[in-house]
């Protein structure tokens, strides 16, 4: 199963995409999608959404998985993150692709063993676990490796996420 992992931002979108094969964590790719301050947030966000589907069409993930927005005082940069989160799940709507989305704290406990783990402790355990040279830069590109492990490590890892056509809600 190939997982892509997101770690959402405006400026800087981590995304990591590893393939999990009979209990092996195996790294296939790791970067960002940048975007510039001088940029509309309009185009931005189109840039943004351009990228997340160039990654679809490459690797034709079977499970997607983001990092949970957290922001405590910054509103205004949470409201412009919570835009670039919304055109990424748009890309998943469209290829009615299984979303599932961790906190911070979820994710931590799924790569350590401990939801209070540090940054660095994450950092070294996704270089650990996916038997990497370095910790992948800058960090939202480890972040969202953390996040595709964290949905690896998942115990509802088959069937969970959304559902792939409203037909079969109820």
């Amino acid at each position: 199963m190939t997982i892509l992992g997101i770690d959402p931002g405006t400026a800087t979108t981590g995304f990591g995409v590893i393939r999990y094969e009979e209990g092996r964590l195996i790294p296939v790719d790791v970067g960002v999608l940048l975007t510039t301050p001088d940029m509309a947030l309009p185009d931005r966000l189109k840039s943004i959404y351009d990228d997340i589907n160039t990654l679809l069409d490459r690797y034709t993930p079977d499970q997607v998985a983001s990092e949970k927005l957290f922001f405590d005082k910054n509103v205004t940069n949470g409201i412009a993150v919570g835009a670039a989160r919304g055109v990424i799940l748009l890309a998943f709507a469209q290829r009615n692709l299984p979303w599932m989305e961790y906190t911070p704290m979820q994710v931590k406990s799924a790569v350590t063993g401990t939801g209070a783990a540090e940054k660095h402790q994450v950092q070294a355990m996704v270089v650990r676990l996916l038997n990497l040279a370095e910790v992948p830069k800058p960090d939202d590109a480890a972040d969202a490796l953390a996040v595709a492990i964290c949905h690896a490590h998942s115990h509802k890892i088959s069937g969970m996420g959304r559902t792939r056509s409203r037909a079969h809600r109820r």
